[in-house]
Order: structure tokens, then sequence, then C-alpha cells
């Protein structure tokens, strides 16, 4: 008898062993930009393991996260929309699988008290990210709209959280940045004023991608990882709270001042990322690889045809 309830034990645990062998490892990249932060919950919350993912989810500076990917040191990545034209135009063959999430005023420009528009940039030394970086290219492409380019300012290359620290201290005379470091300068209006966000200049969305190499090996895992994002946002609906307090933790902030930086986005169900990549995906691609030619961040355009499936959303 106790040799039977053995054998049973062990078979078990040998299944179970199995079962985890079986999931697929794979590293997604992000920053600590808070449309992210649904997969973190998801990572979290155990809901990539559910879906037979073995997920690490590693902190990686926008401007280095192609490095990593081209290395294999992770698989897939979230960032802007304009930035995989970047990757790609660089040999990083990559694709965009499911739309994360719109900006609506999250990420932005702020400046030093005196400094009232876009206008009022001309010759001042903003701090921004590096080419490449969503940050840089929102600057070029609002500078754009207001009739000015790259050439009217003088780019101090700092990150998003730096950036609006430095601002805060009194350096620098603008900085471009997001949430939920943007935040901070809403709560300091003496030291600093948003002239531009994303609701008039609507140019940072955010979309999950692959290595073509991962996608070819593991196509499963793509449709396992879009699955994942849905289910996060679905806990977000059902457990607002616990989902808010688990995704503020990863950047810091409480479950009620991490909800206040998710006001300024919002992030994208099925049916939406369907009709973006049918529609607003195309042409704002065309216009931000003109953008990115004409500030010479790109020296080619790849093709932006095969930048995108989103047949992995089921």
């Amino acid at each position: 008898m106790k040799k039977a309830l053995f054998l049973a034990a062990f078979t078990a645990l040998a299944g179970l062993s199995q079962a985890q062998a079986a999931d697929t490892k794979v590293s997604i990249g992000i920053s600590g930009w808070t449309g992210f932060a649904p997969l973190t919950l998801a990572k979290e919350a155990g809901i990539f393991k559910k879906h037979g993912l073995d997920v690490s989810v590693v902190k990686v500076p926008q401007a280095s996260r192609h490095l990593a990917l081209a290395s294999g040191d992770i698989q897939c990545a979230a960032t802007t929309v304009e930035t995989w034209i970047v990757w790609n135009a660089a040999g990083v063959a990559t694709t965009q699988l499911f739309q994360l999430d719109v900006s609506h005023g999250a990420d932005g420009i702020a400046a030093k008290p005196g400094i009232d528009k876009v206008a009022d940039l001309k010759g001042k030394a903003v701090a921004a990210s590096a080419p490449g970086t969503s940050p840089y290219f929102l600057l070029a492409y609002i500078l754009v709209k207001n009739g000015m380019s790259m050439k009217d300012v003088k780019v101090v290359n700092m990150e998003p959280g730096p950036a609006a620290q430095a601002l805060l201290a009194g350096q620098n005379d603008a900085a471009v940045t997001y949430e939920p470091y943007l935040s901070a300068v809403r709560a300091a209006p003496d030291k600093g004023k948003i002239i531009a966000t994303t609701v008039d200049y609507p140019a940072v969305m955010d979309t999950f991608g692959c290595t073509n190499a991962f996608l070819k090996d593991h196509p499963d895992a793509a449709k396992a990882l879009a699955a994942s994002y849905y289910d996060a946002l679905e806990m977000i609906k059902t457990d607002k709270d616990k989902s808010y307090e688990i995704m503020g933790k990863d950047v810091k902030q409480s479950g009620k001042e991490f909800g206040e930086s998710a006001a300024y986005l919002e992030w994208q169900d099925k049916a939406a990322a369907k009709k973006f990549f049918g529609s607003t995906f195309k042409t704002f691609s065309e216009e931000a690889a003109q953008i990115l030619l004409d500030a010479g961040v790109i020296k080619n355009k790849p093709d932006l045809s095969k930048l995108a499936d989103p047949s992995f959303i089921e």
C-alpha cells in the first residue's frame, strides 16, 4: 500500500516537474512607465504562469533595449510604435504583436517658470533621452508641429526620471518625461510647468513585440503573451485596488498614486488593438518614419508593412 502511495506521489511530482519544464522561458524588457504596468501585474499575479510561460520582466533603458534584444538577453519588449521603426532600421528584426496603451497626457514637456509655450523653447536646454527613444521622438514631433526642429533646441540626454528631477532642482530649461515622473512636476507648480502633453500631441502609443527569431520558434508563446496581457486588464477591472497596489509597488508608488498616474493613459483591449493596427498604426508609422528620417535618427525606412502581426491576438 505504502509502495503504491509512494509511486503515486512520485508520478504526481514527476508530472508537475514536467509541466514546469514545459513552461516557455521569455524575458521581457520594459521601463518604469505606467503604461507597461499590466505586464508586471501579469508576472506578479501568476497570470503568465497560468498561460504556460516562465517570464522574467527586466528593466532595461529604452536607449539600450534593442541591444538586449539583439544579444538575446531579452526576447520581447514593450516600447512605442516609432521605436520599433528605429530598431528595425538598425537591423534588429522584431515584430509588434499587440497594443498596450495610448497616452492621454501621460507624456509631455515640462519647463521652468517663465517658459509658457513650445515656441519659447528655441535656444533652450531641453533634457530628453537619447535619439531612438520615445522622449526624443516626442520632442521632435512636437517641435515639428510648431514649425521648429531639433536644431532649434539644445538637447541634454537624460532619462525621464532624472530629467524631471533635474528640472525640479533648477537644472536645464525643460524636460521631456512621462508618468509617474510627470506627476512630480504637476505637484510642484512653483518649480515647473507642463507646456505640452499627448493630449494635444497624440504621439505616444505603446505596443508589445518580440524578435522574429523568438516568434518563429515559439508562436504559441506569442499568443499566450497576448492572452496574459488581456487577462491582466481584466484583473484591473475586477480587482482594481489590488492591481494598483501591485503595479504601484513596482514604481515606488502607493496604489492611490498609481491610479492617479494611470488616469493619464488608456490601456487597450483586444477590440481597440485590432482597430488600431487596421488604421492609426499605418498612418502614424508613415508620419513617424519621416520625422525620424528628418531628425537623422534613421538613415533608411524599414518595410513598414512588416513591422506588426496582430494575428497573435485571439
